[in-house]
């Protein structure tokens, strides 16, 4: 057991040790109790897709956790069932509360906090340490001996970090992990005691992914995103070169890795169309992902038996928010970009002749960049319910898109609504639902706690 320091003079000092010298400690022994710290850690947007799972895996080391959000959602049910305090509400009394009670070590929040937001300007005037996720959970990694796994990509991230950290739990594999959405077997993030692996969902908005050096990379698909973060393709395609440089070994899809011009080098096993592993899995992408899971755990050598992977990944039972049924006929899926579209509808029309899809575009900034893309991606649904986009992060000096504007350019106009989230668009969806359609709701925003309000009452 770890010894208790025995004056607040020690404990400033081991803080101070772990938070300014233990990163660039190349000689840190793992195991020593003498440099064990239990840490007070406030997380700003706690209940996001990335500070969520970090605060769990956090709690689940020792520390103790604590933070706040704007909103209730998913990742907020899942902690208050974990037992993990947080605020509702985010204008600095609850840090400050939390502060006088036992002093906050570490100040985390997500790139969606302004420089102006109140509790962020309360840390800094505090003297609070802050940080954004990557610094804590780096430390965190270094400070277990974790070998990193990172999940990266333009699409399927998420589905596929979940994949994997099933299949190697199916394979006896003890594992720590961070997906960036809650799931059916498990926590979103989690540390196993004992575990020699962390797989993370490692996203490349706010350059997130440059602040590791993975032991082992999986690329999913590479297609510019966030111009928010990179105003060109060059810079984006530059950000995954120098992310897989920075990597020991990766594996991608050839496709992928010409797109960005990478110069092949020994530490990338890059693979070909036709070694698609022949899984029972709907969507095509999903098999493409669920061949970067195999391939993994054959780098791994968790397991030799292909027979016995295939199954474990077959098995996977998905996660929320990717595909996810919630009802009869009635589907939700995070996917907001043309090429995430595309294949998801394509999955769709592998379960279904009829698919009826209601689709809320993401972000006014991102719509800038993309409009002229929406073209044929639409011609697999049947029925196109087009909602007005939803706003976040946005440039005050870019003028909004309306619906007509981005819909100019598909192939498949006379199949197009435009619509609203109202109880007219409800009663268009349970009549497509009664007569056996596939209702598809897809979008990074309010769509999909709008619709499960809707089932709820």
């Amino acid at each position: 057991m770890t010894p208790k320091m025995t004056t607040q003079h020690e404990a400033v000092k081991n803080v101070l040790y772990h938070v300014y010298v233990f990163p660039f400690h190349s000689l840190y022994q793992f195991d020593d109790p003498r440099y064990t710290v239990t840490m007070n850690i406030y997380f700003s947007g706690i209940g996001g897709v990335g500070i969520g799972p970090l605060a769990q895996i956090a709690a689940d080391m020792g520390h103790a956790v604590t933070g706040s959000d704007l909103t209730p959602g998913l990742i907020t049910q899942e902690l208050s069932s974990q037992g993990i305090p947080f605020s509702i509400g985010q204008d600095g009394s609850y840090l400050q509360q939390c502060h006088e009670s036992s002093p906050i070590d570490w100040f985390v929040y997500t790139a969606a906090l302004p420089p102006t937001h109140p509790e962020l300007v309360l840390a800094e005037r505090l003297g609070i340490k802050t940080a954004k996720r990557d610094e804590l959970l780096a430390v965190l990694i270094k400070q277990k001996g974790l070998s990193l796994i990172a999940v990266s990509g333009s699409h399927g991230k998420t589905t596929t970090t979940g994949m994997l950290v099933w299949a190697l739990q199916q394979l006896g594999e003890a594992v720590s992990y961070s997906i960036g959405t809650t799931v059916s077997f498990g926590p979103s993030g989690a540390y196993i005691q004992g575990s020699r692996f962390f797989v993370y969902e490692c996203d490349e908005f706010d350059r997130n992914f440059l602040h590791f050096h993975p032991t082992l990379s999986l690329v999913t698909s590479i297609d510019y995103d966030h111009p928010d973060t990179y105003p060109t393709k060059a810079d984006y395609s530059q950000a995954f070169r120098q992310f897989i440089n920075q990597s020991d070994h990766t594996i991608l899809w050839s496709d992928d890795a010409e797109n960005i011009n990478l110069v092949p080098s020994t530490s990338e096993w890059l693979l070909q169309e036709g070694e698609a592993l022949d899984v029972r899995i709907a969507g095509a992408h999903n098999r493409r992902n669920a061949t970067l899971v195999a391939k993994a755990i054959e780098y791994l050598n968790i397991s030799s038996d292909s027979v016995q992977t295939r199954r474990a990944i077959e098995s996977f039972p998905g996660t929320d928010r990717r595909f996810e049924k919630l009802a009869d006929n009635i589907f939700s899926d995070y996917g907001h970009h043309p090429s995430e579209i595309s294949a998801t509808l394509q999955m769709a029309r592998e379960l279904s002749d009829d698919v009826v899809l209601v689709y809320q575009p993401h972000q006014n900034r991102r719509q800038h960049e993309i409009k002229n893309d929406y073209t044929n991606q639409f011609e697999a649904a049947s029925q196109t319910y087009w909602l007005p986009t939803y706003l976040s992060r946005e440039d005050p000096e870019l003028p909004i898109l309306l619906p007509i504007e981005l819909t100019a350019h598909l192939t498949n106009k006379e199949s197009i609504t435009l619509s609203e989230l109202d109880d007219t668009l409800w009663s268009e969806i349970e009549s497509a639902r009664a007569r056996g359609a596939l209702v598809l709701c897809m979008g990074a925003g309010s769509i999909d706690g709008w619709v499960r309000q809707r089932l709820a009452l």
